[in-house]
């Protein structure tokens, strides 16, 4: 099968499924790569169906193990979690023509790793927040929509970036192209580090924003990520309610907690109540993206000689609840705001 003219979408999980399901409704030529058996058995017999209050509908889906995947490969889009990507990305390799290009629809910094085995020339980054969840074999629940954004790693106005911008749109109308993705995705790791924080208790997003006596804690934990991306020269960008420069060093205790609020305002109308770090916890009981994004962080905060406590603290409390020594609760939380000194 030559999948030359295919947007061959590697990751059927809660993000790729979503969009794929989207493209192919739309008459995109999409073929679907996924490891996990029962879900490519589910999603070729019946289709993939799509729930929640964004919209509600089942779509064919052409679906395959990356086994029977064939090459030439010019467009795929990557949205495995970020611990898979090593490996897919080499499974990738072989099979990406020489124009072709890997798109990184995951969280954290991927696009190192992935430029590191196909060239930067080939890799492009994205920027996607939205809520959904994988619920069963089959079925994924779309909670709400955030930002999506796409870009080239050195910021021209490609016409391949124009291409995938124009698709999309075809998923999120509002969906933008920028000269900074880095910018995009450094912010959305101070936002991540406070969903990973999240994860530690058994609290849900917003109510997790709204509780004043973690405020000091979420605006340390991002002031720690806003510094390494300032030290590495990043110029980052406000989505969904986080705002950069709430969580720079010189700004007031109030503009952060205004931060935290629209965050909390953003997801109160998501269904999805828990960041998916919390599902891999507390529901299936496994490991989590910790490492490969949270943990991506220190040894450029070390380059920069920046101290990132709380990061770290965030970073083992999940390796505490993952290996089993600990469980998920306030305590977490209630313990490195106790540690925080008083501004």
């Amino acid at each position: 099968m030559d999948q030359r003219n295919e947007h061959v979408i590697w990751g059927t999980g809660a993000m790729g499924g979503i969009i794929a399901a989207y493209w192919a409704r739309q008459g995109l030529s999409v073929t679907c790569v996924d490891t996990n058996q029962d879900h490519v058995n589910a999603v070729a017999e019946n289709g993939l169906s799509i729930t929640g209050p964004i919209e509600a509908f089942n779509q064919a889906l052409a679906i395959i193990t990356p086994d029977r995947v064939k090459g030439p490969l010019k467009r795929v889009y990557l949205a495995t979690k970020s611990i898979h990507t090593a490996g897919a990305i080499r499974q990738i390799a072989p099979f990406l023509a020489e124009d072709g290009y890997v798109v990184s629809w995951q969280n954290g910094l991927n696009e190192h790793e992935i430029a590191s085995v196909v060239g930067k020339e080939r890799t492009i980054g994205a920027f996607i927040n939205f809520s959904a969840d994988l619920a069963d074999p089959g079925v994924i629940h779309f909670g709400g929509m955030g930002a999506t954004v796409v870009g080239e790693l050195d910021g021209r106005a490609t016409p391949r970036i124009q291409e995938i911008h124009a698709h999309m749109k075809i998923f999120n109308p509002e969906a933008i192209i920028t000269d900074n993705i880095y910018g995009y995705l450094w912010s959305k790791l101070g936002y991540g580090a406070m969903l990973f924080a999240e994860a530690t208790s058994n609290r849900g997003i917003t109510e997790m924003f709204e509780m004043e006596k973690w405020h000091d804690l979420l605006i340390e934990l991002g002031r720690e990520i806003v510094s390494v991306a300032r030290a590495e020269g990043i110029p980052l960008k406000s989505f969904n309610g986080f705002d950069p420069g709430a969580f720079e060093a010189h700004a007031g205790r109030a503009q952060g907690q205004a931060s935290l609020l629209a965050l909390a305002e953003h997801n109160r109308p998501h269904t999805k109540t828990h960041s998916g770090v919390w599902r891999d916890l507390a529901v299936h009981r496994r490991k989590t993206e910790v490492d490969t994004i949270m943990g991506a962080v220190i040894p450029v905060a070390e380059k920069h000689g920046i101290a990132i406590p709380l990061t770290r603290q965030v970073i083992q409390a999940i390796h505490a609840i993952e290996s089993g020594r600990d469980v998920q609760g306030d305590h977490h939380m209630d313990r490195m705001a106790a540690g925080l000194t008083p501004q």
